[in-house]
């Protein structure tokens, strides 16, 4: 892959040979984010696991204590009184069957999250193989298959994030824009760093993180010591 003269010039600062404590790697990172908009900041955590078994796979959420500088748009699957306590919360879309032809034959994906009542999961689960591969599927262990729609709207709207293994057995998350403050993304890095720590499956053997680099959207990856975690 060719790359511009300006990430070149981004890239000069970085060693690639050191693995920088993680306030240096936020610092540099925001140096490196010379893009023309306000990029977003990354974690990719290479792991020792094997997601081909369910019981190695990483999958869960966390509320950033700082949000990540993106507007998301919230959908709810719901019924009954649902549908108003949705509304209420501050969902973007709320329904139910109908929403099912225009996902499927219209193409239509203007939401960033699904949240979904359990009654409703039955609906949901038609729409499987189109919300599946974009990670959009609403499930229990990210909080988003719930009776408590106001409280999944909040954590969502707050800043929730969730994080789960792709098919390299890599994590992908993105923890704010460049351009927040250092302590923000710091704050922002310590929670995620300590909800990916707490889910390490016990049936995992060897070492769980393999490594972590810190990017912004354009700029070079900041590769960060993994001796701390």
């Amino acid at each position: 892959m060719k790359h511009g003269k300006k990430y070149l010039e981004a890239a000069k600062q970085v060693d690639r040979g050191t693995a920088y404590e993680p306030a240096e790697a936020i610092a540099l990172v925001k140096k490196t984010a010379v893009a023309k908009f306000d990029e977003t900041v990354e974690v990719h955590i290479r792991t020792g696991c094997d997601g081909r078994h369910a019981e190695q796979q990483v999958r869960g959420a966390v509320v950033l204590p700082n949000g990540t500088g993106k507007t998301v748009r919230v959908l709810v699957f719901a019924k009954g009184d649902k549908v108003n306590e949705a509304e209420a919360a501050g969902a973007d879309y709320v329904g139910g069957d109908e929403l099912v032809p225009r996902i499927q034959h219209e193409g239509w994906l203007d939401f960033d999250v699904v949240v979904a009542t359990p009654d409703m999961m039955g609906i949901v689960g038609r729409l499987g193989k189109i919300l599946g591969p974009k990670g959009l599927m609403p499930n229990p262990k990210a909080g988003t298959v719930t009776m408590d729609v106001t409280k999944a709207i909040n954590d969502i709207k707050a800043g929730k994030i969730e994080y789960r293994l792709d098919k390299s057995n890599i994590i992908h998350v993105p923890i704010g824009k460049a351009s927040f403050e250092e302590t923000k993304l710091q704050e922002n890095f310590d929670a995620l760093m300590e909800a990916i720590v707490k889910a390490r499956p016990s049936a995992l053997k060897g070492q769980y993180l393999r490594n972590i680099t810190l990017t912004s959207t354009m700029g070079p990856g900041v590769k960060v010591n993994v001796a701390k975690f």
